[in-house]
């Protein structure tokens, strides 16, 4: 439990947020080199990111927090050297920076595909990935400008900074939890709980002192 901790806290230094999706799938291409032989490229695709779609980072008492990230929060983004690895650790085995990571924006959300064959540890998840030992990914990135609805309990996420990984991920251990949320978020959260427990600690006087009147 400490070693989560530490590992939260880490990441949390640098403001990077961390979201997981289930969508990873696998393909293979046959193409034929200059000299040519006939190679197999492996192919892994996803999409990492869903526009307007919220999703509930983490629970504090018994309201749900979530997340929308807006359709246009990646016009801006810095997305010129995004690399694909796993667990956001251990060695690169797919870069934009070299054409072997390719990023697409359409209206549903952002859509990856990454080229695995170019390395021994990009073949091994890949052959990982076609068994169904991993089947999840993880993106990692940094916000610009986001707003609030009180009401509602929800992030708009309007500008993203910085794209930094995809990651294919064995355990979707940012997905739907705590950890999923920046420190700054589990403030606010923390903020409107006592607010609303104070609120409620006042009606209950009130109700006892009525009762008491009569």
């Amino acid at each position: 439990m400490n070693k989560e901790k530490n590992d939260l806290l880490k990441r949390l230094k640098d403001d990077r947020m961390y979201r997981t999706f289930s969508n990873l799938k696998v393909r293979s291409e046959q193409i034929e080199t200059e000299d040519g032989k006939v190679t197999e490229e492996m192919i892994v695709e996803g999409q990492a990111v869903t526009f307007e779609n919220p999703t509930v980072l983490f629970k504090c008492g018994e309201t749900e927090y979530k997340e929308v990230i807006d359709r246009n929060a990646f016009n801006e983004a810095d997305m010129t050297d995004v690399i694909f690895n796993y667990n956001h650790g251990g060695k690169v085995v797919a870069r934009t920076r070299n054409k072997t990571l390719e990023l697409f924006i359409d209206a549903n959300g952002l859509n990856i595909r990454a080229r695995l064959d170019g390395t021994e540890e990009g073949r091994k998840l890949y052959e990982e990935i076609k068994g169904g030992y991993i089947d999840k990914m993880s993106f990692c990135f940094t916000v610009q400008e986001e707003s609030y609805d009180k009401e509602q309990h929800q992030w708009r996420v309007l500008k993203v900074e910085k794209l930094y990984d995809v990651s294919a991920v064995d355990f979707p251990a940012y997905d739907t939890t705590s950890i999923s949320a920046r420190s700054s978020r589990l403030v606010v959260a923390e903020c409107e709980q006592k607010v609303l427990e104070r609120t409620q600690s006042k009606k209950c006087k009130s109700k006892e002192l009525l009762n008491l009147t009569y």
